[in-house]
C-alpha cells in the first residue's frame, strides 16, 4: 500500500500531462499577395491571342469593296443580353460580321466578356447611350453623360473607343448632333427596320430582314429571343442571294464624319426615305 501511494505520488497530474502534450496552435494563414503584372503574364501565356493588357485582339482586317460586292450591314441594338452569345454563335457559323449598338447599363450588368468576344470575332461596337434615353429630351449635359459613360465602360472592357453611335428611337436634333460631333461619334440610323421590337415573331423578322438590298443598314435587337431565333434563316436567305455581311465601317470603307447622320446606301436612302420616317415616328410614339 505504501508502495502504491509512493508511486501515485510520483505520477504527474493527468491534466498537466495533457496540457504539456498539446502542440501550439499554428499561426493564422494569410492569403498570398497577388502580383497583377505576374497574373496578367500568366493569363497572356494561356490566351496568346490576347495582348498583355487583357484586351482582345481583332482578327486581320478585311478588304471588301462594297462598290463591287453586294454588302449588307446587320445591326443589333440594346444588348448585350442573355441571347447575345447565341447570336454570336450563329454569326460565326456563317462567317458574318455585324455591328452591335450597346447600352452602357447592359454592359455593366453583363460584364466585359461578351464585348471582348465581339471584338475578337471581328464585329463592330457602337454607342447606344447609357440608359436608352431619348436624347432630344435631355439637356446638353445629359446627352454628354449618356454618351460618355458608355464610351468609358466599353473602352474599359475592350481597350477601344467607339466612333459610331445610334440615338435611341432615332431621335436626334442639332444639339445631339453637336455633342456627337464633339465626342467623335458619327450618327448611324438605318434603311430597313424589321420592327422586331414590336412584332415578336421570328417568321415576320425573317420576312422583313430578307427584303434587304445592297447597302442596307438592317435594324434588329439582340435582346429579343425571337430575333435571335430568326438569325439562321435571315443569314441563310441573304447568303443565297449573294450578300456579304459587313460591319458599318467595312461597308462605308472610310472614316465616318462625327456628328453626321448615316442611313445606308445613297440610292437606297432615296427609295426608303418615307418608310424610314414612318419607322422613326412609330418609335417615338410607341405605337
Amino acid at each position: 500500500m505504501a508502495l502504491i501511494l509512493a508511486l501515485g505520488g510520483c505520477a504527474p497530474p493527468i491534466a498537466r500531462m495533457r496540457s504539456q502534450d498539446v502542440p501550439p496552435a499554428p499561426p493564422a494563414l494569410t492569403p498570398p499577395r497577388v502580383d497583377p503584372r505576374a497574373l496578367a503574364e500568366k493569363l497572356t501565356a494561356i490566351q496568346p491571342q490576347w495582348p498583355g493588357n487583357g484586351h482582345p485582339a481583332s482578327p486581320a482586317e478585311r478588304h471588301i469593296d462594297c462598290r463591287k460586292v453586294r454588302c449588307v450591314a446587320l445591326t443589333y441594338d440594346d444588348g448585350p443580353g442573355p441571347y447575345t452569345g447565341r447570336l454570336l454563335d450563329v454569326l460565326a457559323e456563317y462567317h458574318a460580321r455585324a455591328t452591335f449598338f450597346v447600352i452602357g447599363q447592359m454592359v455593366a450588368a453583363d460584364g466585359p466578356l461578351t464585348l471582348r468576344r465581339m471584338v475578337s470575332e471581328g464585329h463592330e461596337i457602337g454607342n447606344h447611350t447609357w440608359s436608352h434615353a431619348q436624347l432630344t429630351a435631355l439637356s446638353d449635359a445629359g446627352v454628354r453623360g449618356e454618351l460618355s459613360r458608355t464610351q468609358q465602360i466599353v473602352h474599359h472592357a475592350t481597350g477601344r473607343w467607339m466612333s459610331l453611335m445610334r440615338p435611341p428611337y432615332g431621335a436626334t436634333n442639332q444639339r445631339v448632333t453637336a455633342v456627337a460631333r464633339r465626342k467623335g461619334l458619327a450618327q448611324i440610323l438605318w434603311s430597313l427596320d424589321t420592327m422586331d421590337w414590336r412584332d415578336r415573331d421570328s417568321l415576320v423578322v425573317i420576312q422583313r430582314a430578307s427584303r434587304a438590298a445592297r447597302g442596307s443598314v438592317v435594324l434588329m435587337h439582340d435582346i429579343h429571343p425571337t430575333t435571335v431565333e430568326a438569325a439562321p434563316q435571315v443569314l441563310e436567305r441573304l447568303t443565297a442571294a449573294g450578300y456579304t455581311f459587313v460591319t458599318l465601317s467595312e461597308m462605308y470603307g472610310k472614316a465616318l464624319t462625327p456628328g453626321r447622320e448615316y442611313f445606308g446606301d445613297t440610292e437606297l436612302d432615296r427609295r426608303t426615305a418615307g418608310e424610314r420616317r414612318e419607322s422613326i415616328r412609330l418609335r417615338n410614339t410607341g405605337s
